[in-house]
């Protein structure tokens, strides 16, 4: 298991002006034996060539040795065409224990004493890294080289705007307190509920720069998996720029029962709604595939969202207890109504669109999932 180096982030939080105050930032594994996954997302829409980008990290069973020991990257790209590269070795996956610092290389030479790399500058990332990645709350980058002949590389400069809460408060846990509890798994967190990304993403030789393009971040871990669930992301709307939405239904299995929580959550121009089990009451009515529509209300306000997509999903790869497998069905290009009243004058508070959604649907469905 690689240790948190403390001179390491000191240098670079002063390089990169390290900032993540959001609660379980950093890297939640114990160096035990049990089942264990940790997996980031994070995506870059750009509206003005109408693309997105959506990259996936993740580290499986890191204690190293067992059947689903390894790290992964998948990009849903262009077009959202699908990209998977896998890293077997655990050794060369890092992580910051306290805050959101991580990678994995493969390296086109060992370094010395067999120290693994953290952190890399920039050019000698590109110099040492013959493929892999690495993240920080403010700067992202990596390469991927398929033997297909598939390239990717990418790097760019990170401005967060909002992370889980209002932006003037604590930042909350995305779950709530129960989220601190290994019996509440899997934990989910929002990093980055919006953001603005600088740079660039070459993709296949297609190379794409952007200044100040909106950006969102999450992670998950633990050791069990939803049976299902549903999720909505949104933080590209043309005419409300700050506003970012995010949306999720899960069922799970809680001390041998089985529970379906779902919440949304919105920020726009410095103010977090938030409809948590525990201040609201919820309800949904969610297909596998094509149509999302949830709403909630509080004692103060009233929200109802609408997602719907007519093209087929692109496949993607979750955890699950036997590993990563083909269980998830995306979209980065999905249309998305949303509207918040105050609940007693319904007077609008805000109304907006989008064609840049994601939207997922994943698991075992037997149907159309219905709650109220």
């Amino acid at each position: 298991m690689v240790q948190q180096d403390s001179n390491e982030e000191t240098r670079l939080n002063s390089r990169w002006k390290f900032f993540s105050p959001s609660p379980h930032s950093g890297y939640h594994w114990d160096g035990g034996q049990r089942r264990f996954f940790e997996g980031w997302y994070v995506r870059v829409t750009l509206p003005h060539c109408r693309q997105s980008f959506a990259f996936m990290y993740s580290i499986d069973d890191p204690i190293g040795n067992k059947p689903c020991s390894g790290g992964c990257v998948q990009i849903l790209g262009k077009n959202e065409e699908y990209l998977c590269r896998t890293f077997p070795d655990v050794k060369t996956f890092w992580a910051w224990q306290q805050d959101w610092g991580l990678g994995h290389y493969k390296l086109r030479s060992q370094p010395e004493h067999g120290k693994v790399l953290q952190g890399l500058a920039p050019d000698p990332f590109d110099q040492l890294v013959k493929e892999g990645y690495q993240m920080t709350p403010t700067w992202h980058q990596g390469k991927l080289d398929d033997p297909t002949g598939k390239q990717v590389a990418w790097a760019y400069a990170v401005e967060p705007v909002y992370h889980w809460g209002n932006s003037r408060a604590m930042q909350q846990a995305t779950a709530g307190w129960l989220s601190f509890l290994p019996i509440f798994e899997p934990g989910w967190q929002v990093l980055v509920a919006h953001g603005w990304a600088t740079g660039w993403i070459d993709w296949q030789g297609q190379r794409y720069e952007f200044e100040q393009a909106p950006l969102y971040a999450e992670k998950n871990w633990g050791g069990a998996f939803p049976q299902k669930w549903f999720w909505i992301q949104c933080n590209a709307f043309t005419a409300m720029p700050d506003l970012t939405l995010t949306a999720v239904g899960g069922r799970r299995k809680v001390l041998g029962w089985t529970e379906s929580v779902g919440m949304i959550g919105l920020h726009s121009q410095g103010q977090f709604y938030e409809f948590v089990p525990w201040n609201s009451t919820i309800g949904w009515h969610v297909t596998p595939w094509g149509y999302w529509h949830i709403w909630a209300e509080n004692d103060r306000y009233v929200v109802d969202v609408i997602g719907t997509v007519a093209h087929a999903p692109a496949q993607v790869r979750v955890p699950t207890e036997q590993g990563l497998v083909f269980a998830c069905r995306d979209t980065t290009h999905g249309d998305l109504h949303v509207k918040l009243k105050e609940k007693n004058t319904h007077k609008l508070v805000l109304e907006a669109d989008s064609q840049w959604a994601g939207l997922e649907t994943g698991g075992e469905w037997d149907g159309i999932w219905i709650a109220n």
